[in-house]
């Protein structure tokens, strides 16, 4: 019997394969170690395989297209619908083999190596982000505990610090004032490498093309631009604009039935990294239109909603954005010149 789909389960240092012919019927199933995976597969001739989008697998699939597969890539919640009674690694296999073959099913594009190296920079840099959170939010309440207090934001840590070290042993003990050198010298060198990053983003943002015509977006920069690009590597995966916002999670969830329409809060599905870039680039946007009247559209929302909810909806917005100038290729065009 000749195989045609193979569906592949994902793991650590043993895989489980599952293959069936053109009925559907089970040629073999077969489990596998890491290093006679892509020995196995060369021996099979070209055919379908059907994975998991989790980890590692943009480099499988990498790595079995260069043999003559035909690799897609699923998300895991659509694949768990055709999971049967128990879970194992074989039933998973088999689950991803038939949900592989449904004409209706969504696929997730494979990533380059290289766009997937732009994102462990965006991954690294949000990491360092929040640990300089955790050392700042440390800083300012060991500080507070002996009376020394500054105003918010990150800006404001070093006029802490410079009160804090010159202070006395009556203000700040000795022991209290040798931690916060230690935090005030860590807090420096994280700072260090995310302006490092920041550079090797803004680096790749001015040779990639698509990144640059995203950065003409409203709300979009270089961080959120780079992040996209390397992110959306086939936008011809979504219909519409309104389906790509949709899978950042930015639409209401619905709970209709009986043809009625009950709408809810955003989903948040998808991409939180994603989502959560859009909705701070929305909230600079929306902070523009209240005083200077720059937006319009988000100036006549927030005349009667609130405007946590109008950066939400800018946010939506942006997306369907971001996807008409992936989809059509060109710079983003105002309004009053479209």
């Amino acid at each position: 019997m000749e195989i045609t789909t193979i569906g592949l389960d994902l793991a650590k240092s043993v895989f489980q394969l599952h293959a069936v012919d053109t009925d559907g019927a089970v040629v073999w199933r077969k489990k596998l170690r890491r290093s006679t995976l892509l020995e196995e597969l060369a021996k099979v001739p070209p055919c379908l395989v059907g994975i998991e989008a989790c980890a590692t697998a943009h480099y499988w699939a990498r790595e079995i297209s260069a043999l003559g597969h035909q690799v897609r890539l699923m998300p895991p919640a659509y694949v768990k619908a055709y999971l049967r009674r128990q879970k194992n690694d074989a039933a998973d296999a088999e689950a991803i083999c038939e949900a592989v073959r449904r004409p209706s099913m969504r696929f997730v594009a494979v990533k380059s190596g290289e766009r997937q190296a732009v994102l462990v920079l965006h991954r690294t840099r949000e990491l360092l982000v929040r640990q300089r959170t955790m050392l700042i939010n440390a800083i300012r309440g060991h500080c507070a505990e002996f009376g020394l207090i500054t105003a918010q934001g990150v800006r404001h840590i070093g006029d802490l610090l410079k009160q804090a070290m010159p202070a006395g042993p009556s203000t700040l003990p000795d022991l209290a004032k040798a931690a916060m050198a230690l935090m005030a010298e860590q807090l420096e060198g994280v700072e260090m490498q995310i302006q490092a990053l920041n550079r090797r983003l803004l680096a790749w943002h001015r040779q990639d093309k698509t990144s640059q015509r995203l950065a003409t977006i409203p709300g979009v920069g270089v961080i959120s631009a780079t992040a996209l690009a390397a992110s959306v590597s086939d936008p011809g995966q979504f219909r519409s604009g309104r389906e790509f916002s949709a899978s950042l999670g930015l639409v209401p969830r619905q709970n209709s039935s009986g043809g009625k329409d009950r709408l809810g809060r955003i989903s948040k599905m998808g991409d939180r990294y994603l989502r959560k870039l859009l909705v701070v680039g929305a909230t600079s946007v929306v902070r523009r239109a209240r005083t200077a009247k720059s937006t319009p559209w988000a100036s006549r929302l927030l005349e009667r909603k609130p405007a946590r909810l109008v950066t939400v909806a800018m946010a939506n917005k942006t997306a369907r954005i971001v996807w008409a100038v992936l989809a059509r290729g060109e710079a983003y065009r105002p309004p009053a010149a479209a």
